[in-house]
């Protein structure tokens, strides 16, 4: 069917072309090939063949690609995302000295063998090569694995982020814009890692009651409450830098218009009473404040720590989700592939982390065939409507997964829930829109899949308040808005007190606008 359709527009496209050099020069040319309307055809079977007929032309695919709604990214990591050319800026303000052979940052004064960041500016060696060290522009100079270079990044760059949160927010929301983003869930440590040296300070007991309540009372509740200031500083902070609050509307930046959520990130790599304080500080926080939706276990899953105490941290949340019910998890889980741990790292982890973590979606799950009875997980995943983020530079960068060894089939075939996320586009020098041209050049996805994909990614973002759809799987909609189109401008009373009640319908509803208008110019 791809090829006949294939055929069939590009015999349109040159009959179109043919008849566009007869006429007078100055005619205008239109932003879209011509397509031919077949009688009942709707705009999304256009569309669909108007993408078929760029499968061969990469960077018209693009082109398409990046006009096409693609609804949320749902795990990406705030520093990770921001690209190193804004931490050379970022150093240099906070008047940081570069060592000449790591490119690690520190405070000044700066000592033998370092230089003021600033001088960045001014020497284009130097600007070079902390791109190079703060990015996986340089991995294949580094001399070190893919994966070792690309965690190494955040350790060289960490000191050019304190002060900088409202510009980091700012670039992510203005790129996810330009790429038809419309809604984010990032991944950040709104506490500034306090709660970490506070754990590292505090004694362990295996109680975890008597621990939770000593660190609250010890002082986690007055980290808790900068927490809240910490965000509000930052989002304003955005908005400024955005002009979103302009009394001229013109004035702000389409950055504006994404909505943005946070998941609180708990780095796993520090001892059990740092991990502990941290998740009593994010769950404390989550259950406080709407903004933040859920939290996340970070670093690098084949570290020691994430791998020897890996049941230690999952009995911790499952503890911590009975006091707090009502706060979401994702789990970074089989972020791994063979050889990078013994065989049997790569058999529970994603497993256990919905049936002990309490995970309600799964971040990259790349080793889910390498996991024991492979095929029962994926029911079971299908079965409790488990999503996956899905992140194809993050595996084929980090752990050279890619392709056909990538599990993306896997989960479609299985009916579990998947949708595309970036992971950390600025350290990958990537961008969601290529994310999708990975999706398509290298997993084969159709146009269908695609906006199935978008679509779910909603369907599963951590907003309050009931689905647009009646049924989450085939996207058919619910009752009080079934009768009303996305493309028209007025919506019936019930459906629009409905959206204005829920915010996920809100997005969903947004969404279908965008799809519309979309699909409306084929």
């Amino acid at each position: 069917m791809r090829f006949s359709r294939l055929a069939l527009s590009l015999v349109l496209i040159a009959t179109a072309a043919y008849a566009s050099s007869t006429q007078h020069p100055a005619a205008a040319t239109p932003a879209h090939p011509a397509q031919a309307t077949t009688p009942g055809e709707s705009p999304e079977q256009r569309t669909e063949r108007a993408f078929d007929a760029l499968r061969n032309s990469p960077p018209a695919m693009y082109g398409f690609l990046r006009s096409m709604p693609k609804g949320s990214d749902l795990h990406n990591h705030l520093t990770g995302a921001v690209y190193a050319e804004s931490f050379v800026r970022f150093a240099v303000a906070n008047n940081l000295c570069a060592d000449r052979k790591t490119l690690n940052l520190t405070a000044a004064p700066c000592k033998e063998g370092q230089v003021e960041a600033k001088q960045a500016l001014s020497d284009p060696v130097l600007y070079r090569d902390m791109l190079a060290n703060w990015s996986m522009l340089g991995w294949p100079m580094s001399g070190k694995s893919a994966h070792d270079h690309f965690f190494d990044t955040f350790l060289r760059f960490d000191k050019a982020v304190p002060g900088h949160y409202g510009e980091m927010l700012a670039e992510v929301a203005q790129r996810n814009a330009e790429a038809n983003v419309q809604y984010l869930e990032l991944m950040l440590s709104p506490d500034e890692f306090i709660s970490i040296g506070f754990g590292m300070k505090s004694a362990w007991n295996d109680d975890f009651g008597k621990m939770r309540t000593a660190m609250l009372d010890g002082g986690l509740r007055d980290i808790i409450a900068q927490t809240r200031k910490n965000l509000d500083q930052w989002e304003a902070s955005r908005d400024e830098i955005l002009r979103c609050h302009s009394s001229n509307k013109s004035l702000a930046e389409p950055g504006c218009a994404v909505k943005m959520r946070y998941i609180f990130q708990i780095l796993r790599g520090f001892p059990r009473e740092a991990v502990f304080a941290q998740l009593i500080t994010a769950f404390e926080s989550a259950a406080q404040d709407h903004r933040l939706v859920a939290l996340n276990l970070v670093m690098p899953e084949d570290a020691y720590i994430p791998m020897t105490d890996f049941r230690l941290h999952m009995r911790m949340i499952s503890y911590l989700k009975e006091i707090y019910p009502n706060v979401h998890i994702t789990l970074h889980a089989g972020e791994l592939a063979p050889g990078l741990v013994p065989p049997d790292g790569l058999r529970f982890h994603i497993r256990e982390s919905i049936e002990m973590g309490k995970a309600e979606r799964i971040g990259h799950g790349v080793d889910a065939m390498y996991e024991d009875d492979p095929q029962a997980l994926l029911a079971e995943m299908a079965r409790r409507d488990i999503m996956v983020e899905i992140c194809l530079t993050s595996n084929d960068q980090i752990l050279g997964v890619k392709g056909k060894s990538h599990p993306l089939a896997s989960y479609l075939k299985a009916g579990v829930p998947v949708s595309i996320s970036t992971d950390d586009e600025g350290v990958a020098r990537s961008e969601m829109t290529r994310e999708y041209m990975k999706a398509v050049y290298e997993q084969d996805l159709d146009y269908l899949t695609l906006k199935k994909m978008v679509r779910t990614g909603i369907e599963h973002a951590f907003l309050p308040g009931p689905s647009l759809w009646q049924d989450g799987r085939r996207f058919v909609m619910n009752h009080e808005c079934s009768a009303d189109r996305p493309g028209n401008r007025s919506l019936s009373a019930g459906c629009q007190k409905f959206l204005g009640s829920s915010q996920k319908a809100h997005e969903q509803w947004r969404l279908e606008q965008k799809f519309a208008e979309f699909e409306s110019k084929y």
